[in-house]
């Protein structure tokens, strides 16, 4: 059994937007990343921000991180902004929550803010819009 948080074959393509996927829930990630690999992109997954910054800090290239806020552990999806910001500055970050307040995200740096629950396919939208014209 593969570990989710390692791309599988179909994930290698050099061409592929990749999207690093921060959510606690289970089933919610599950269902998002299976969405937005039937869209497209490639889709690393982690359990929570102490897992996405070990994987940002193994060197994995993203284009895109996609996290929840309100996570287990020492690194909420706050905190991920703020490390984000800090180590690539230039890497999009688009927050989910049905808890914060979008400003609070904006003020943090990302580039978009979703409220839970979401459609998934205005998750693609969101995401394609928070990449530019070329996804």
């Amino acid at each position: 059994m593969q570990s989710n948080s390692m791309p599988d074959t179909a994930e290698h393509a050099a061409d592929a937007t990749r999207i690093l996927l921060v959510e606690d829930e289970f089933l919610i990630r599950m269902l998002v990343a299976d969405h937005l690999r039937a869209s497209g992109f490639a889709v690393v997954e982690a359990f929570n921000g102490d897992e996405a910054i070990a994987i940002l800090k193994s060197g994995a290239r993203f284009d895109l991180v996609f996290t929840d806020v309100r996570m287990p552990g020492s690194t909420d999806g706050l905190a991920l902004l703020g490390f984000i910001r800090a180590a690539h500055p230039d890497l999009p970050v688009l927050m989910t929550s049905g808890h914060l307040e979008p400003h609070l995200a904006y003020a943090g740096g990302a580039v978009r803010f979703l409220p839970k629950p979401c459609d998934l396919d205005i998750v693609v939208d969101e995401l394609r819009a928070a990449l530019g014209p070329a996804t």
